[in-house]
């Protein structure tokens, strides 16, 4: 079942005993706190690892040298997609770009052209739900302190986040063929 923003929190919310949201727009402490935590609580889970469901790649768009950066030294500058989270990786035409820079909004490399391997923010409805439920457990471990003000409750929640991110990491990770080692010179030299 897709899960919205305020459908997380308010999940979240009910772990710890308080009361659930319909919207983030509320006059509640419940809700503050979901407005002002959430949004940065998901970009944090989703740059924290590179994950499967969430990688996109695209060919970026090179921007003006008009008010360049003079500590660019000569790099091209590209612009970094809207739902930018966290690179994965940085190609041109040659192959890999192996030395490039991120700044703010823009990414400075030494080549004409730039392919970008990201993590993007997704909508909350595609999300997988071992992604759903690591969120989860991290908004109820970050919202238990300044609801409940239990350091106890919240120590043991931080601890089943872990747990459950720890999980999420291993679903994600068991999306895909295992990578081979091939032509590894040890291996080739057993006979």
């Amino acid at each position: 079942m897709a899960l919205s923003d305020v459908a997380l929190c308010a999940r979240a919310l009910i772990m710890i005993g308080a009361a659930p949201i319909s919207s983030f727009e509320e006059d509640s402490s419940e809700a503050e706190i979901a407005r002002m935590l959430y949004p940065t609580l998901r970009d944090g889970m989703l740059a924290s690892y590179p994950w499967r469901f969430a990688a996109k790649g695209m060919w970026l768009s090179k921007l003006a040298n008009e008010g360049a950066d003079p500590a660019a030294d000569g790099m091209v500058q590209f612009a970094l997609p809207r739902d930018f989270v966290r690179l994965l990786s940085l190609e041109g035409d040659g192959g890999k770009i192996t030395r490039f820079e991120l700044r703010g909004r823009v990414v400075l490399c030494a080549s004409d052209s730039a392919y970008l391997g990201y993590v993007a923010r997704l909508e909350e409805g595609s999300f997988p739900p071992w992604f759903d439920l690591a969120l989860i457990t991290r908004l109820a471990a970050e919202f238990c302190l300044p609801l409940t003000e239990s350091s106890t409750r919240a120590e043991y929640l931080f601890k089943r986040s872990e747990d459950q991110f720890k999980q999420a990491r291993l679903a994600d990770a068991q999306q895909s063929t295992p990578h081979a080692i091939e032509g590894f010179s040890l291996i080739s030299a057993r006979g």
